[in-house]
């Protein structure tokens, strides 16, 4: 009994976080099963028999891939608008000096710090005395603004940790401004900017409170799913949810195994 409560002792940590991570993946791993039920009601809530008809037909019902394709589309606007003025902005709070820059610097975090249904009923009130039509514009803008803000705290964090030497080296090696942005601060900042970029991507196509304000009658996909929860909860709901899970394992595994690559190759 001693021995093992030194191993405990020991490897407390350890457990502690496996223990952890077993309770966030949990819903994937719902998810992920109930994707191959075979429900007998309108809701996929209860385990009745496998089955791989949703699987098969993952666009089976009617509007759920034209909200899947909307979703996806207004994310990759979002994450290059977002990711671009990000970048540009974290830039220039950690390389340049000049006036209201602590403003800014403390305005950036109000977006992540504000209630989102506050910045979205803000949101909306501006687009009404606009004259805005609400829809797939209006919830882009939207979806630009709030994910802003954890693109210039991402890239900024990187962009900080940069030994700026490496720039100089490279100026005296007589490389224009131009090539010493692309071949020293860029490769650099990459990480950062990826970070940033794929953060926006998440928040963006998984937002439902901020799209919900301003889309009209736009329908992304957190609406199509909160509207089937009214009146039945299809398969295919999960099928969808347990690609983009894998998907996102995928790119994680991926993005660890090019860095040990270079690390090696360093």
């Amino acid at each position: 009994m001693a021995a093992f409560f030194r191993w405990l002792r020991r490897n407390v940590v350890v457990i502690a976080g496996l223990l952890t991570l077993a309770y966030l993946l949990l819903p994937n791993i719902v998810v992920t099963v109930f994707s191959f039920n075979k429900p007998k009601g309108r809701f996929n809530y209860s385990w009745q028999e496998f089955s791989l008809d949703a699987w098969q037909d993952p666009c089976g019902v009617a509007d759920m891939c034209g909200s899947l394709s909307l979703s996806l589309q207004i994310a990759t606007w979002a994450t290059i608008g977002a990711t671009a003025l990000g970048t540009m902005i974290a830039f220039a709070l950690v390389r340049y000096r000049f006036r209201a820059r602590g403003a800014i610097n403390s305005l950036i975090f109000l977006p992540m710090a504000m209630p989102e249904v506050v910045m979205a009923a803000s949101l909306l009130t501006l687009f009404l005395n606009m004259g805005a039509q609400l829809g797939f514009w209006t919830v882009l803008i939207a979806h630009i603004m709030f994910c802003l803000s954890f693109v210039v705290t991402a890239v900024k964090a990187r962009v900080m940790s940069m030994d700026p030497r490496l720039e100089q080296a490279a100026q005296d090696l007589y490389a224009g401004p131009v090539q010493t942005f692309l071949r020293v601060t860029l490769p650099i900042a990459a990480p950062g900017i990826a970070a940033g970029a794929l953060l926006a991507f998440a928040l963006s196509f998984d937002d439902f409170i901020i799209t919900n304000f301003n889309a009209g009658s736009s329908v992304t996909f957190p609406m199509f799913v909160w509207g089937s929860a009214q009146r039945g909860t299809p398969v295919q709901i999960n099928v969808i949810g347990t690609a983009m899970f894998f998907v996102a394992v995928l790119l994680v595994l991926s993005g660890m195994l090019i860095g040990k690559r270079r690390n090696k190759q360093a």
